[in-house]
């Protein structure tokens, strides 16, 4: 599990937006008592992530539930592939489905895309990085499914890491400024943080090598790079901070601009650009 009891909370408001009051149809046509099985089907081919959610969602519904795994997250799936069992009182199976499926197919969309990328750079020394381009108050799951395909998570929030981009050097004043302003931050607040800064071209790398010379810099982010570029600005790091390339990388582009040096290479489109798995949870 990734983020510890932050999992619970999150199980706990889907399930209160989703079951409200009550689940009426359940309430209405199946007895208090009544218990049944279901399977967990796929009906689709890709990786498949969300497993271990599944399970924590049928117990926080009903720890009476008992459900089977049969595949793991990060197995490769087919159609026809059975990923659990789970029995028990038929209303709670009913009450999990939807939460279930719906966390799991998107989950196993994020986790395929994302092998189908770390795939292409997997012989090369460059690790392949999310971002926090998600789904509000869904982000826990899809940092987890992009774990699960193979990416590194960047960092999770605003708040575990000082990353400086461009409207931010803008708002501080320039490069020097917004690097010179976060090191006092830190300082003063007694944080530890990480401090990585985006630049836009060869002038504004220059300058944060010449800052950070005195001041903490611990990553370089090089934006919207031209390959050209980009090998020439590994050059001039030279190995003195790790660097990440970044901006509208797919899978078209991701093996040349890895290919360039650098340490990492960051993919939005991990988590907004991606199809769910069809999964589907029967009766039986």
């Amino acid at each position: 599990m990734l983020y510890g009891q932050d999992i619970h909370e999150f199980i706990r408001l889907a399930l209160e937006e989703d079951i409200g009051d009550g689940d009426h149809t359940s309430l209405a046509t199946i007895p208090a008592d009544a218990a049944g099985r279901a399977r967990l089907l796929v009906k689709d081919e890709g990786i498949l992530a969300g497993v271990e959610l599944a399970g924590l969602i049928f117990q926080q519904v009903d720890p009476g539930l008992q459900v089977n795994l049969l595949l793991e997250d990060g197995a490769r799936i087919k159609k026809g592939d059975i990923v659990l069992t789970v029995g028990g009182r038929s209303q709670s199976i009913l009450k999990a489905e939807r939460l279930v499926l719906n966390c799991m197919q998107r989950m196993s969309g994020i986790a395929t895309y994302t092998r189908s990328m770390a795939d292409l750079i997997a012989d090369l020394p460059c690790k392949l990085l999310d971002t926090r381009k998600t789904t509000p108050n869904f982000r826990i799951c899809e940092k987890w499914a992009t774990r699960i395909g193979g990416a590194v998570n960047h960092r999770y929030a605003l708040y575990d890491m000082i990353l400086i981009k461009d409207n931010h050097v803008d708002y501080a004043g320039g490069i020097e400024a917004a690097i010179t302003k976060a090191n006092a931050y830190l300082r003063e607040t007694g944080r530890n943080l990480q401090i990585e800064i985006e630049v836009r071209n060869l002038a504004e790398l220059d300058e944060v090598l010449r800052v950070g010379e005195s001041q903490s810099v611990h990553r370089i982010m090089l934006d919207n790079f031209d390959y050209d570029t980009l090998r020439e600005a590994v050059r001039r790091v030279g190995g003195r901070y790790p660097t990440e390339a970044s901006g509208g990388i797919n899978e078209t582009t991701i093996r040349d601009y890895a290919l360039c040096g650098v340490d990492y290479v960051s993919v939005g489109a991990l988590t907004h650009h991606v199809n769910s798995l069809d999964l589907s949870l029967k009766a039986w």
